[in-house]
């Protein structure tokens, strides 16, 4: 296992994290081809800085994923995430999201900036789309699966702290509750289980899982779904009262590929989330574990099909909301 690594702010929290998801399904106006007579290289142009952006930093690619999916679960896929306020009382303020890493607002920046270089594209792709066509790039780039990504998203003027209050899960979360919340937005159970595949990349610090090592019961001070041997690597990177700063990759395997590990470490032992073995121990999603462990195809299939339907949650499209000039604050 790599050792911890000291961050001030680290890329990747939990990524079922992200869990819960506002607003209605909408996608009657999105298309694969919108920006074909606006803006018709703007996917290798979000690409080639994805790609420039990863090469400095493999973060890139977990952080970038991670902003989508906040921003997607708080008030829709409408760049909301991206705004700043003077006051700090933005989306990106609430404690939920402090931890989200510069390097993925930056993806976002660069890619803006390489679009808007181009005179017959400047201010004619929403940040909302872009932030979208970034995170399947990484997905990619990283090893994961390649998708069409549904394109005509508009950018909401709308950021406030209120708006993320309870809105995203912890990594204790329960399934029933994970379930209910996916059901209602056209997301079930084969989403949730492939979503929460991202945790093949990433990090997290150790706050986030430490009661499953550290007096976990009267009766056991380790969580007994934890394998012994990973539970003993996990206390020794994160002892009580560790530098809130350290943060350890999620996928012990393979942390840095996109690739079906994950389920591999759910079967033996090594979610490191209650909200990660639980897939595992529930009979509701056990089968579905397994298949995803043996079939790395499949894993890639139901990820990018679940991403897709995740782009749709409401999205602003027609006259409603504006294409930023600025991702940072509206026009």
């Amino acid at each position: 296992m790599k050792s911890p690594k000291k961050l001030i702010s680290h890329p990747v929290l939990p990524f079922l994290l992200l869990f819960q998801i506002f607003g209605n399904t909408c996608n009657a106006q999105l298309s694969t081809n919108f920006y074909r007579n606006i803006c018709p290289n703007v996917e290798s142009l979000v690409r080639a800085a994805v790609e420039t952006k990863l090469r400095q930093t493999f973060v890139t690619a977990p952080a970038t994923i991670r902003l989508f999916f906040h921003d997607c679960f708080v008030r829709g896929c409408d760049g909301s995430i991206l705004l700043a306020t003077p006051n700090g009382h933005a989306e990106k303020d609430h404690p939920d999201n402090l931890s989200l890493a510069g390097d993925g607002f930056d993806t976002v920046i660069k890619a803006k900036s390489a679009v808007d270089s181009i005179p017959q594209c400047r201010n004619k792709v929403s940040c909302a789309d872009i932030l979208a066509l970034a995170a399947r790039d990484a997905v990619n780039l990283a090893g994961g699966p390649f998708y069409r990504v549904e394109i005509g998203r508009r950018d909401g003027r709308i950021s406030t702290v209120a708006s993320v209050q309870r809105k995203l899960p912890g990594p204790a979360s329960k399934l029933n509750h994970l379930m209910s919340m996916f059901s209602r937005h056209n997301l079930h159970l084969t989403d949730l289980i492939a979503l929460s595949g991202a945790h093949t990349i990433g990090s997290s610090h150790c706050g986030r899982f430490s009661h499953r090592i550290h007096n976990f019961s009267r009766s056991s001070s380790i969580d007994p779904t934890l394998n012994p041997a990973y539970a003993m690597e996990l206390r020794q990177m994160c002892p009580e009262n560790v530098d809130p700063r350290i943060a350890i990759n999620m996928d012990p395997a393979t942390f840095d590929t996109f690739d079906n590990a994950y389920y591999k470490n759910l079967i033996e032992g090594k979610g490191m989330f209650t909200s990660d073995q639980q897939l595992l121990t529930d009979a509701r999603s056990r089968a579905t574990v397994n298949l995803f462990a043996s079939n790395n195809a499949a894993f890639g299939n139901a990820f990018a099909q679940a991403m897709i339907k995740l782009g749709r949650v409401g999205v602003l499209t027609g006259n409603k909301g504006e294409i930023r000039v600025d991702c940072s604050r509206p026009n």
